[in-house]
């Protein structure tokens, strides 16, 4: 499966009390889908996931399938604490028809996280995994780093496609890259080198939506180049096959461009909530070959992203996102609104980053 370009991992809304606010997580859902976003991450970190209950974990899976458009490709979290829970949650998203299943770390019992644990527990999630897995390492949230000897020992797994890696280390970064060029694998893509998913070619297939580029919603040229690969027909669809072995995203914004310099084809980033287009337009520029724009747009928002995103965190993300015409409204407890000026900063960093 093609996991290349921009996922903005969605935030969950909540009421002034506390209980999640579904109307407008379909709302951020909808508009999202309008963007050159390649598509949308429920249930990751900036979703305050850990802070739901079982249900409301499945009831803003379910909200988020109903909202997003076809051809957005649609990822869920579903790592928890222990392998069995993190298969049973699993399951229920690809009951609800999302595409890839995004698995952190286990971390409360990390003294005894070795990577034999690691790689038993990954294991035994994608051996029984209905979903291909992707691998998520996020040390500033569960102070465990994955070590880059067990993602490229685990990167043989045919269930395992990839990871999302948030450290932030570029040089992380290199190293999985080439430490897992070895993997050759290929995926079915659209005519145009677009992601296609079995849940995309079944709703083309029953005529409940059209698979449109996210160039075309763009505006932009096609930015894949095309290769020798052969059309074939699948389900009434022209698909080819593209290359993509073990794919790399990252969840760091402000390193964006240097880690696709160093081989990662994507990302999955909290910045990407208030600001997507933003962010696309760093990965777009690189995927033009036009490293010098990349550079410029990746200036435009380090210190946004560094700041709101990696030091004050998911309460100014929201706040970012009421500013930039999305709903962010409160965090749960034990997270906290930000001040008036903190307010005020987060303004003054986003604005010339409005979307």
């Amino acid at each position: 499966m093609l996991l290349q370009g921009i996922f903005p991992p969605v935030t969950t809304p909540f009421y002034s009390q506390g209980n999640v606010y579904f109307k407008k997580l379909e709302a951020n859902v909808e508009r999202y889908s309008k963007t050159p976003v390649a598509g949308i991450v429920a249930l990751g970190s900036t979703g305050e996931a850990i802070l739901l209950s079982d249900l409301e974990r499945r009831d803003v899976l379910q909200t988020v399938r109903d909202a997003a458009t076809p051809n957005k490709v649609l990822i869920a979290g579903t790592g928890m604490e222990s392998a069995d829970e993190t298969l049973q949650l699993t399951e229920y998203a690809a009951k609800v028809d999302y595409d890839v299943a995004l698995v952190r770390t286990p971390h409360f019992y990390r003294k005894q996280m070795a990577p034999a644990n690691l790689l038993a527990f990954y294991r035994f999630v994608a051996d029984r995994s209905p979903l291909p897995v992707l691998l998520y390492n996020v040390p500033g949230f569960t102070a465990y780093d994955l070590p880059v000897e067990l993602v490229i020992e685990l990167a043989g797994h045919p269930n395992i496609i990839g990871v999302k890696e948030s450290s932030g280390d570029v040089d992380k970064v290199r190293r999985m890259v080439e430490g897992t060029r070895h993997v050759k694998r290929s995926a079915t893509v659209t005519e145009t080198f677009e992601a296609i998913t079995p849940r995309m070619l079944s709703a083309a297939t029953k005529g409940n939506g059209e698979l449109v580029s996210i160039a075309a919603l763009s505006g932009s040229r096609e930015m894949s180049k095309p290769s020798s690969a052969a059309v074939s027909m699948v389900s009434g669809l022209k698909t080819r096959q593209k290359e993509v072995g073990f794919q790399v995203l990252v969840g760091a914004a402000q390193t964006l461009e240097p880690s696709l310099q160093v081989g990662a084809v994507g990302a999955i980033l909290g910045f990407a909530d208030p600001a997507p287009t933003a962010c696309y337009e760093i990965y777009a520029a690189w995927k033009e070959g036009d490293p010098d724009l990349a550079r410029l747009k990746q200036q435009r928002i380090v210190k946004a992203a560094q700041r709101i995103v990696g030091e004050l965190g998911i309460p100014a993300i929201k706040y970012a996102m009421d500013f930039n015409g999305y709903y962010g409204g409160p965090a749960r407890l034990p997270l906290l609104p930000i001040t008036a000026d903190v307010k005020e900063e987060v303004e003054r960093l986003l604005s010339d980053i409005r979307n």
